[in-house]
């Protein structure tokens, strides 16, 4: 499954008051796993930027001068996505400045979710903990993701930040090599393809150290939810 986190910033709040796009950012997960291909793109939005993001991301109109327009990048980043699960913090405010921007490319998609789905983070962290801040920051916190470097925000950064906490957030790296493959290619670790006939199949048994680092996984799930249906199903679960 190929899923990419996004990030936008812009030069204000409003894309009905003619705000526009400044940065995208995104990186790409496939089976959950950070590839290291991402996308990151400076834009010339041709306007001023408001005082109040500046503050937010600091990236100044003068900076922005050299780079190029939206409509120059517009189909390569189409390209990126395209096919793709966007996850996004707060989506709809991304996917409204994309759209708009879109909306000045005729030739191009109408919108991003014509290209690619969408899983709205924010709205993911509310049914997780309602009545708690689901900020970024405050996702980072509850979920003990570094976020030390995030002085200011940048698209590309937030990215990568968000991607941290929607694995945390989705129960952390769920690839264990059980993946749908053709029994003729190779098995890394020893792990065996549904389908492989059965004396064929290796079986890894967890180390002592692995099934107490596995209990204390539980008992945190359990501590920050109040409920773990796999600890009630542990042999000795009193540790």
């Amino acid at each position: 499954m190929r899923q990419i986190v996004l990030d936008t910033e812009t030069t204000g709040l409003e894309h009905s008051e003619g705000h526009r796009v400044i940065e995208i950012g995104a990186v790409e997960l496939l089976d959950r796993r950070l590839t290291g291909d991402h996308y990151h793109q400076y834009i010339n939005p041709q306007r001023e930027i408001e005082d109040g993001a500046l503050e937010v991301h600091g990236i100044t109109a003068e900076y922005l001068q050299d780079k190029p327009v939206f409509a120059e990048i517009a189909e390569e980043f189409l390209n990126y996505i395209s096919g793709a699960e966007l996850i996004i913090h707060n989506a709809p405010f991304d996917l409204g400045f994309l759209d708009m921007e879109l909306s000045l490319q005729p030739q191009l998609a109408h919108s991003i979710e014509a290209v690619a789905s969408v899983i709205d983070t924010l709205e993911l962290a509310r049914d997780l903990h309602p009545g708690l801040r689901n900020s970024l920051d405050a996702l980072c916190k509850r979920y003990d993701v570094d976020n030390s470097s995030r002085t200011l925000h940048g698209a590309l950064l937030d990215a990568e930040i968000l991607a941290d906490v929607y694995l945390a957030m989705t129960g952390g790296q769920s690839d264990l090599g059980l993946s749908f493959r053709a029994p003729e290619e190779a098995q890394p670790h020893g792990f065996a393809s549904f389908g492989a006939p059965h004396d064929s199949l290796v079986i890894l048994r967890a180390e002592t150290e692995e099934l107490e680092q596995h209990l204390r996984r539980l008992h945190d799930i359990q501590e920050k939810s109040s409920q773990c249906l796999w600890l009630e199903l542990e042999p000795d679960n009193t540790t």
